[in-house]
C-alpha cells in the first residue's frame, strides 16, 4: 500500500468515525474470545467452524477432538464430583486414543492423550 493509499485509507477512518460509525458496536467493551488461550495450528478452522455455525458432526474427526479438548475445561466446569471429571477424561482420551491409532479422516491428530490427574486438579482448582 503507497502512503497516499494509506492516508486515504487514515481519512475514510476519521471521516467514519466522526460519523460515530464505530458506536456500540457488537462485543465493545468485552474481552476478546479466547484471548487467554494458545492458539493452534489449525485456529483459523475453530474460528470458520464457529462463525459459520458448522455442526462439530460436520468436522473431520481431529478437529472434532480439538474442539472437544479447547471446550473440556468448561464441559468439566459442569460436572459435580471427581469420578464424573475422571470419567469424562477418560471417555476422551478413548476417543483420542482410536484416533492416535487411526486411520482417520481428515487432517491428523496433533496431540496425544490428556493427563486426567493434571485435568482433575485443574478442575478442582477452578472450583475453589
Amino acid at each position: 500500500m503507497s502512503d497516499r493509499q494509506a492516508r486515504g485509507v487514515d481519512r475514510q477512518i476519521q471521516e467514519a468515525e466522526a460519523r460515530g460509525e464505530f458506536q456500540n458496536l457488537p462485543g465493545a467493551g468485552k474481552p476478546i474470545p479466547g484471548l487467554d488461550r494458545p492458539l493452534h495450528e489449525d485456529w483459523w478452522l475453530h474460528q470458520h467452524a464457529a462463525r459459520e455455525r458448522i455442526g462439530a458432526d460436520a468436522l473431520p474427526p481431529a478437529l472434532r477432538l480439538s474442539r472437544e479438548v479447547d471446550d473440556l475445561p468448561e464441559t468439566l466446569n459442569a460436572l459435580g464430583t471427581e469420578a464424573a471429571v475422571r470419567e469424562a477424561v477418560d471417555e476422551l482420551n478413548g476417543r483420542i486414543r482410536k484416533a492416535l491409532i487411526g486411520p482417520i479422516e481428515g487432517p491428523p491428530l496433533r496431540f496425544g492423550l490428556l493427563d486426567v490427574e493434571a485435568a482433575v486438579a485443574a478442575w478442582r482448582e477452578r472450583r475453589g
